[in-house]
């Protein structure tokens, strides 16, 4: 059983989602303003935030930067904004999905499902990876690049982990969604290029020109060794 924060202005959906997510066993927490929300995970650390982005109070976005600010765990917007760039935004603020409304419950639960695996998984893996100049520690979620610490989200930290552990070997883009997103994950290839995107954000000299994190045209991504 997880413990669940659901951030919904809406009486009717919190109320629908609230009841589902019993169902499946989860504690759920609610909150139906930014303010609120923002109080009650600061309150009591969730394994994982359910976030509307149009809020009373403090806008869902600015919600998210806060959260992850603090933690990494997993942050699902569930959003009828659908527009190709509100969903790059949410992710780049530091969610690690992005649901448009209206969704298939079957398909939220197996995202949520897959995100509480993955965290687990991160979790019992109290280890120290090291390749092109990048030492993971997994059991401190901290990620250091030439000595300097620098802050990933937990996709960005799970799909940095999936290369330095495969570095040297080229991954192709549908390996990667299948272990980072989950076999059953129904998106496309943008969300993973805006994740690589965010990650030479922080480990490339040059983000532009990238130096250790490279793509291989037609196939997908290698981390140099």
């Amino acid at each position: 059983m997880a413990e669940l924060l659901l951030v919904e202005d809406s009486d009717t959906v919190r109320e629908t989602l609230s009841v589902l997510l019993k169902r499946e066993g989860h504690q759920v927490r609610t909150a139906s303003d930014g303010l609120e929300a923002v109080e009650e995970f600061d309150a009591h650390t969730p394994d994982l935030v359910l976030l509307d982005l149009m809020l009373p109070g403090m806008p869902g976005i600015e919600v998210c930067r806060q959260m992850r600010a603090t933690s990494s765990v997993p942050i699902i917007i569930v959003s009828a904004k659908d527009q190709e760039a509100d969903i790059i935004n949410g992710l780049e603020n530091g969610a690690d999905d992005y649901v448009t409304k209206p969704f298939s419950t079957p398909q939220l639960l197996a995202r949520i499902r897959s995100a509480l695996r993955r965290q687990t998984a991160i979790e019992a893996a109290p280890t120290l990876l090291h390749a092109s100049g990048i030492t993971m520690d997994l059991e401190r979620h901290q990620v250091l690049v030439d000595g300097r610490e620098v802050e990933l989200p937990l996709r960005e930290f799970t799909l940095l982990e999936l290369f330095i552990r495969n570095a040297g070997r080229v991954l192709t883009r549908d390996q990667l969604i299948s272990r980072v997103w989950g076999a059953d994950y129904f998106g496309d290839t943008k969300t993973l290029d805006v994740h690589v995107r965010r990650i030479r954000s922080r480990i490339e000299p040059d983000p532009k020109n990238p130096t250790r994190l490279i793509t291989v045209r037609g196939l997908g991504y290698r981390l140099n060794e």
